[in-house]
């Protein structure tokens, strides 16, 4: 394989496979506010939250991590400043002491703090203004969930980089991506250039999953599905993956390995892989190579979506597990682009409303539509250009697929919003 290209495939998935506590939405906000803290020096006593509308949409009715069950942005912001800790970034509530944790909601009773729309057309923008007597900081984060575009401090910029939408959101080169070039990587992989971020993914996405089953969150789609339709392997991919979203959506303190920014994604993308692995008795290499299609195949279809829209980042990584466990029975390039192409035809549309507990069983369908798609092209069937959205060569449809989420959605995504916040964004 071509040496930039491997090393940019290894970069992605470093780049994109990082650890995170909680939804990233509610964490990113709770990232700024640390930052505008940070650039304060001091406890503010007034705070600022303003958020676009993808923002508010998906902080809403998530529970954050670490604040005795609260929802919310007021919450994230709260519970952000009083942690501190902007070094930790996506994991910036892991840390709070006992204490720090009661003393989020006597914070959001002292302090002045408002939230407000943004102020700017941004899809992605998060602005966290803060004072304290004669002292005053900024944060702006932009984008993606930790690209940091503005700090100030007492009137003095200490950071200022331009930001456009239509501008390179990420620092590797996505548009090498392809499935063909995915499945030549996964092949070829030097196992040391990605044992170790694939193994942290696999350590604690297990491991939430498992809570998710153990305990009680949310809707507890993941139990509800092995207690009514057993412990076969489909199913049992399903169920881990929906009981580790059930787990992150209602507060549990895990981290989860993300994908593309979001931790369902991460979810979704790695954790029926899992499951299928064990039950063939794979070998660990086997596992890595067949995540390593999973989780690039998730990054290539999320980035022609965008980081937020109306279309359910779930359904990408639906596709990617699907191509994962193709991968895993002996699938390469062509079965796992029929898989692709037949999995996206049968979930694609699937809305976005928001971060909340019916993300698991959004999870758990477009796993479905994952494995249903492999299913298909091991039983020669297949859905063929001119079905719909889809057209003749696996990149054209996954081209399609971006096209439908960043521009025919666009309205849909305007009118979910206005429902879910009453007309107010």
């Amino acid at each position: 394989m071509n040496e930039q290209i491997y090393q940019e495939f290894c970069a992605i998935l470093q780049e994109e496979l990082r650890p995170a506590m909680g939804c990233t939405e509610p964490i990113a906000v709770a990232y700024c506010a640390a930052l505008a803290r940070q650039a304060l020096g001091r406890l503010p006593r007034q705070v600022e939250v303003r958020a676009s509308a993808n923002i508010i949409k998906n902080v809403k009715s998530v529970i954050v991590p670490n604040t005795g069950g609260q929802r919310g942005l007021e919450a994230a912001a709260a519970a952000g400043i009083v942690a501190g800790n902007a070094d930790a970034q996506l994991q910036v509530l892991a840390g709070l002491t006992p204490e720090q944790i009661a003393r989020v909601a006597d914070y959001q009773k002292e302090a002045e703090l408002r939230v407000l729309p943004s102020d700017k057309e941004y899809i992605f923008d998060i602005q966290v203004r803060v004072a304290a007597p004669g002292h005053t900081a900024f944060a702006e984060i932009a984008g993606h969930h930790t690209n940091v575009i503005r700090l100030e401090a007492d009137g003095q910029v200490l950071l200022d980089r331009p930001y456009t939408e239509e501008g390179v959101q990420h620092t590797t080169d996505r548009s090498l991506l392809s499935v063909e070039r995915i499945v030549e990587f996964a092949d070829c992989v030097q196992l040391e250039d990605v044992q170790a971020v694939l193994q942290r993914q696999i350590d604690c996405n297990t491991a939430i999953a498992r809570e998710g089953l153990r305990g009680k969150y949310g809707a507890n789609i993941g139990r509800i599905l092995l207690e009514a339709y057993g412990d076969g392997t489909h199913n049992r991919a399903k169920a881990w993956a929906a009981a580790g979203s059930d787990a992150r959506m209602n507060g549990c303190e895990l981290p989860v390995v993300i994908n593309s920014g979001s931790g369902n994604q991460g979810l979704t993308s790695s954790l029926p892989v899992i499951v299928y692995a064990r039950a063939l008795e794979a070998t660990q290499e086997q596992l890595y190579r067949a995540l390593v299609v999973s989780n690039l195949v998730t990054i290539h279809l999320k980035t022609g979506i965008g980081s937020l829209s109306a279309y359910c980042g779930a359904t990408a990584a639906g596709c990617g597990a699907g191509a994962g466990v193709c991968y895993l029975h002996g699938g390469r390039y062509k079965e796992i682009a029929h898989t692709i192409v037949n999995a996206v035809a049968i979930d694609s549309g699937m809305i976005c409303d928001g971060a909340k507990a019916s993300c698991a069983a959004k999870i758990a369908s477009a796993v479905e539509a994952g494995l249903l798609g492999w299913q298909m092209q091991k039983h020669q069937s297949e859905f063929y250009g001119g079905d719909g959205i889809v057209v003749k060569g696996v990149e054209n449809t996954i081209r399609n697929i971006g096209t439908l989420a960043s521009e025919g959605m666009r309205e849909t995504d305007r009118t979910i919003i206005r429902l879910m916040t009453g007309g107010l964004c």
